[in-house]
């Protein structure tokens, strides 16, 4: 365990980024966090989570594949990718890394995902344990520790101090070469205790998964609470953009003129062209769309991945969705939680 001022962050920084791009959450112009590039005069957001996750330095919304140019019968292939760059990201909450772990099971399972894989391999994870859980967070649910978050590097706050533990060894090489105080842990265990106290006293503390898993497909499947459920959603996918374990994906094809552009975008499993291909669209409803997404969470995935549920309790759709319709409701209603 070590330590180091919380005055002295900025100098923690800027040691940080000598070797690789930092990015950290901070505040924009109308108060939300967003991960930033770390420069001179970019300030740490006391934010408890980031209206984006951070699953976008490891799946961008939007990335070039690939570009090619044909002449008559051939084709001509470009490599244009540029994930290579060795990043840093600070500030990433337990749900946050918890969703590392469900898209790895998803991107780097054969055959692997070269574009994501390599991106995994650039980027080292700092997290920051939670002190302030939030109304709408429902981490625990999902067995996610928010006083432990992981991660390569570990961070705890305190009123005037930080505390850090390296969890991996390319975390214990970047601490390596921050100069820090050795400590015990007291401090730690201290706020560590401070939180959980919080987290037990939550609107969500009591939110469990007993009504679901891999084996329910037959006992959720044709439930007529689907259609009250899904009549008033709205389809607008914003539920799966703040989503930081939502994987879903288009790939299309842009013609520059002189050559073709091959990029992929993230797409959404609720809107009604998902998968629409020139039979048409195998969900037709917005019922069957609704369900799909939600069964995908909390049955399929943990079908296909020893039990861990495709949800990390961040509670960013709790909180964005405008007709307040999200999976804690889901779960209330087929789960028979209180």
């Amino acid at each position: 365990m070590f330590k180091s001022s919380l005055n002295s962050i900025n100098e923690i920084f800027a040691k940080i980024a000598e070797n690789a791009t930092l990015y950290l959450p901070s505040d924009n112009k109308d108060g939300n966090a967003v991960y930033t590039k770390w420069e001179n005069g970019v300030v740490w957001s006391n934010s408890l989570n980031t209206v984006k996750s951070p699953k976008d330095f490891f799946f961008p919304q939007v990335e070039d594949m690939m570009a090619f140019k044909t002449e008559g019968k051939n084709i001509e292939i470009n490599d244009i990718r540029e994930e290579s760059e060795d990043f840093v990201v600070f500030g990433v909450r337990a749900c946050d890394v918890r969703s590392f772990d469900i898209l790895d099971r998803v991107f780097l399972v054969d055959p692997c995902d070269s574009y994501y894989a390599n991106r995994r391999e650039h980027g080292i994870i700092i997290s920051v344990a939670c002190t302030k859980p939030s109304e709408t967070c429902f981490c625990k649910t999902f067995d996610i520790d928010a006083t432990n978050p992981g991660g390569d590097i570990t961070v705890w706050k305190t009123e005037d101090s930080l505390y850090w533990s390296a969890n991996t060894d390319r975390g214990r090489e970047l601490l390596s070469k921050l100069n820090l105080e050795e400590c015990g842990d007291e401090a730690v265990n201290e706020q560590k205790a401070k939180t959980e106290a919080i987290l037990n006293k939550l609107p969500l503390a009591n939110l469990n998964t007993d009504g679901f898993g891999g084996d329910k497909t037959d006992a959720l499947f044709d439930r007529p609470e689907w259609k009250t459920l899904s009549e008033s959603c709205l389809g607008c996918g914003t539920c799966t953009f703040v989503c930081p374990t939502c994987q879903c994906y288009d790939i299309k094809d842009f013609n520059t003129g002189n050559q073709v552009i091959r990029y992929r975008c993230w797409d959404s499993c609720m809107y009604s062209d998902f998968t629409k291909m020139a039979h048409g669209n195998n969900r037709l409803s917005q019922v069957e769309r609704f369900r799909q997404r939600f069964m995908h969470k909390l049955v399929y995935y943990p079908a296909n991945n020893d039990g861990i549920f495709g949800c990390a309790g961040c509670g960013r759709c709790v909180s964005k969705c405008p007709i307040s319709m999200n999976i804690v409701k889901v779960m209330k209603t087929l789960g028979g939680n209180d």
